[in-house]
């Protein structure tokens, strides 16, 4: 008889959104074909109750959870929120378009272990409409970060990104439509550097650890 090695238990990701949920649906279609091996979601949460991507991911049968934001002060409406993902077991916090800011308290309950993806090549054209921002500036070059998240806006140490020419034929619309093809890859592919644990953070570096 043969010694297996031990099995790994899944990473459970926790989605946080507030719209339609695209990058998480892209998501959820890795892991349903494989392309995120040892990967599960173990909770999709929104702010805003009717939001796409909340009754996308009761389609799909996952568990959810709808924490309205409207209201609530910043750090009373996070305590619920850090309460949720710990019941759910959370490892990693996927940000999904999820349009409010976190707080400290946050931010420290999960250190490193939230991840966002932001369409514009970081540190260049950060907050909203960041397409937009590109586009106007007049870039020959456009992209998207996965990025972990720390107490600054749009700041956190990058894990990775992908660029894409912008064209003499691109607008704002058509521009932010090319970067979101993007983001769907870079999701899944940041989402599985992470979940391998084969890294280690020095300053602002991500970097594979070398064996």
């Amino acid at each position: 008889m043969t010694n297996q090695p031990p099995t790994r238990p899944p990473l459970r990701l926790g989605i946080l959104l507030s719209g339609r949920g695209s990058n998480f649906l892209a998501i959820a279609d890795s892991i349903r074909h494989g392309r995120l091996p040892e990967v599960e979601i173990a909770v999709a949460i929104s702010n805003v109750a009717d939001a796409p991507g909340l009754t996308a991911a009761r389609d799909l049968g996952l568990p959810t959870a709808l924490h309205i934001s409207k209201g609530k002060k910043r750090e009373a409406h996070d305590a619920g929120l850090i309460a949720c993902l710990n019941e759910h077991k959370v490892d990693l916090v996927i940000l999904a378009g999820y349009m409010r800011l976190l707080s400290p308290a946050f931010i420290a309950a999960f250190h490193n272990r939230i991840l966002n993806i932001h369409p514009s090549l970081l540190p260049a054209f950060p907050g909203l409409d960041a397409q937009t921002q590109a586009f106007d500036y007049g870039v020959k070059v456009a992209g998207c970060t996965v990025h972990f998240v720390d107490n600054d806006l749009d700041h956190g140490v990058i894990v990775l990104q992908r660029a894409i020419p912008v064209l003499a034929t691109d607008d704002a619309h058509s521009l932010a439509d090319r970067i979101l093809v993007e983001e769907h890859i870079a999701y899944t592919e940041g989402i599985r550097m992470v979940a391998s644990g084969e890294y280690e953070i020095q300053g602002r570096r991500y970097l594979r650890r070398e064996y």
